[in-house]
This record gives structure tokens, sequence and C-alpha cells, in this order.
């Protein structure tokens, strides 16, 4: 990935550089904080564009669950755009939804964790899981 495309990817994200480090959940500095990290860049839904998947971690934004991420992706035009962001890890399921972006499943501490799928403009919750099979969160 191009220094210019990492730029645009975290910009598009939400993410400011400051004192080197690229920020965008408002941390004031807590220990536990790491800043933002582009920890995947690849074609997500198939469409031949990549997309970068960025955390940040740190209880102080993200609490128990201590990482969220951010999904950018690369259009055609070069410009990057924000999919998604949220508080936990992102797991990409087989699954999918419309125009092929893959379900997600968003874990953290617990057992039974949400799964959001594309609808064609927004990750919107389809269902809960736990180890593949349905469940309900308490």
């Amino acid at each position: 990935m191009s220094s210019t495309d990492r730029t645009a990817a975290f910009r598009a994200g939400g993410f400011k550089l400051e004192r080197g480090q690229w920020r965008a959940c408002g941390d004031p500095g807590t220990p536990s904080y790491s800043p933002g990290t582009i920890e995947t860049v690849r074609d997500l839904n198939g469409d031949g564009q990549v997309e970068a998947v960025i955390t940040e971690g740190g209880t102080y934004c993200f609490g128990m669950t201590g990482t969220g991420f951010t999904i950018v992706s690369k259009q055609a035009s070069g410009d990057w755009k924000l999919i998604t962001a949220s508080q936990g890890i992102p797991n990409f399921l087989r699954t999918k939804g419309v125009g092929g972006w893959p379900d997600i499943e968003i874990g953290g501490p617990g057992f039974c964790f949400p799964v959001e799928r594309w609808n064609g403009r927004e990750y919107a919750l389809s269902r809960h899981q736990y180890e593949g099979k349905p469940c309900r969160p308490s």
C-alpha cells in the first residue's frame, strides 16, 4: 500500500495524524491506548478494489473489548470511502450480503456475538451466533 493510499485510508476512516500517530477515538493518552494500524488490505467483496481494516485499541474508547475497527474501501475513482466502524474484533464470515460483502461477526468478551450484514447502504445487525450456531444475547 502506498503512503498516499495509507493516508487517504486513515482519513476516510475518520483518523487524524497527531504526533506521528493516527488517532480517531479521542483517548487522552491512557496506558492501554494503541493508535490506528492498518491490519489487513485485501479485496473483501470481490469487486477488484481493496479494502483496509484499521484497528485502534484502548479501554478508554472500547471498554473491556479493548479494540475497535474501521473498514474503508478504495473506490474505482481512487478515493477511499468509509464502510463501517465498530467496537470489537471483526471476523469475516463466508456468508455474504448485498454486493458480495462478507458478514462480520463482531467478537469481544462473552459468548454470543452480533453478526452484521451489508444491506447495500450499511452493515446492520443480522443475527447473533457463537461458534457458528445461533444464540440469544443475555
